[in-house]
């Protein structure tokens, strides 16, 4: 049976509202330095890509400034547009930790994917590794850019 959650969080030295620019760039996970440009709002589609893992689109579902953010996109199916079968789930929840923020990133919907179960579990591996890899770069950008 696929696991169906994965759920990280780094705390990051910079003030809320600058961890925000950086969370509400769509596909910032993705294309880490060369997110698309622009605000995260709802409904609002785009393709993110990686020199190495390719191209995904991503479409923001849910925002609520500077403490929510529910981005779907496909990253099993590289390139497939987004269909309720292909996708999961990305919420990003930020808190204020003194004179830091705390990011959690939570994924869900591994155990709904279309495909077999190799597919799910394959997909649920490497989001897995990939998140530990993304927030650490992610926490390095943003203090520096706060500095």
């Amino acid at each position: 049976m696929s696991q169906d959650r994965i759920e990280r969080d780094i705390l990051i030295a910079a003030p809320i509202e600058h961890v925000w620019d950086l969370v509400a760039q769509p596909g910032f996970w993705v294309a880490l330095d060369a997110a698309a440009p622009g605000t995260a709002e709802e409904g609002q589609e785009t393709v993110a890509t990686h020199p190495e893992y390719g191209s995904y689109p991503v479409r923001v579902e849910k925002t609520d400034p500077p403490t929510y953010l529910a981005y779907r996109w496909a990253s099993a199916f590289e390139g497939a547009p987004l269909r309720e079968d292909n996708t999961t789930l990305v919420e990003f929840l930020l808190t204020t930790e003194d004179d830091h923020t705390r990011l959690r990133v939570v994924e869900t919907g591994f155990a709904a994917l279309a495909g077999d179960e190799t597919v799910r579990e394959q997909a649920f591996k490497d989001n897995t590794g990939g998140w530990a890899e993304v927030l650490d770069l992610f926490r390095t950008r943003a203090e520096q850019a706060a500095a």
